[in-house]
């Protein structure tokens, strides 16, 4: 395999991008993420797509500066419309964050696909990374969970008005100023809850970290209906595949069947998962609206992650 001491992130700790340094004091965080829709209304799919796949330069403390579209459009089953409406959606969240869309590729598809290819800007020696948790750390969460399972219950119909605010307010919210305000924290390390749902990132940086994370599931916010949905066996298939890779990762002691299926769900457009000194926690928690305490970084033990 090809290397090049430029790259400073790369594939090895499962961090949100990868990241390119150019000088003493200027690299590049580049990622990529597109999916089918996950709400009906595409402006607010657009929005919240584009807001996906910004955070993961937010997750490692950069700044977005420009973004791609990436598109697969089923042309014979949806009419033009719908796509201009997501591309202004997308733009809206990009211009939203500070940075500029600059063009894109689309492809003819069976299916409705959207995404972003966003590049941003940090300084080498003030990354956050998977990789630089420290015992004593404090885990911070700044967006409830949920997203899978409401979007499930969406797709059925069944969820309601103000749960269904909730759920698309928090999927379209940038992690801009949660990002900036881990740097100003003196923070290292955090991670965007995504796809691998929160226990399957934070078992990154248990990894990359050779550390053991300590969760209080008492104090990990869930948006509202989710826990509920969770106990009437709402689940998606993305859930059942974050469980079996983590069941011999974690500690599940403290987790009820419900409550486990949130900490797995998979996530679009979920929170950072913050790291901040100890000392600096409760200044973190009072900066960004949202923010939750809900565990520590301890010395490695038997499991990566241990539930409380």
């Amino acid at each position: 395999m090809q290397s090049d001491p430029r790259l400073i992130v790369g594939r090895e700790t499962f961090d949100d991008a990868g990241i390119f340094v150019l000088s003493d004091d200027l690299a590049l965080v580049q990622t990529v993420d597109f999916f089918a829709p996950i709400v009906d209304d595409p402006y607010l799919f657009g929005q919240i797509a584009a807001a996906n796949a910004l955070s993961d330069v937010y997750a490692m403390g950069g700044e977005p500066l420009t973004a791609m579209n990436i598109v697969g459009f089923p042309t014979a089953a949806l009419p033009i419309t719908v796509l201009t409406d997501i591309l202004r959606g997308a733009q809206d969240k990009v211009h939203e964050a500070g940075a500029v869309i600059v063009g894109g590729h689309s492809i003819i598809d069976e299916e409705l696909k959207f995404g972003l290819s966003v590049t941003g800007r940090v300084h080498p020696a003030r990354i956050l990374s998977n990789a630089n948790a420290s015992v004593g750390d404090r885990l911070v969460l700044t967006k409830p969970l949920g997203t899978g399972i409401l979007a499930t219950v969406g797709k059925a119909g069944e969820l309601g008005v103000a749960e269904a605010e909730a759920l698309h307010a928090s999927m379209g919210q940038l992690n801009r100023e949660a990002s900036r305000a881990a740097l100003e924290m003196n923070a290292r390390c955090a991670t965007d809850i995504t796809g691998f749902g929160l226990l399957g990132h934070a078992s990154h940086i248990a990894a990359a970290s050779s550390v053991t994370l300590l969760i209080d599931t008492r104090r990990v916010p869930v948006l509202p209906g989710a826990l509920e949905a969770a106990v009437r066996g709402v689940r998606t298939g993305g859930a059942e595949r974050n469980a079996t890779y983590l069941e011999p990762l974690v500690d599940w002691s403290g987790s009820t069947d419900a409550l486990r299926a949130v900490l797995v769900d998979p996530q679009t457009s979920g929170g950072l998962l913050v790291a901040v000194p100890r000392d600096r926690a409760r200044d973190y928690v009072s900066l960004v609206q949202g923010a939750v305490e809900i565990g520590e970084v301890v010395s490695r033990r038997q499991f990566g992650l241990v539930l409380a």
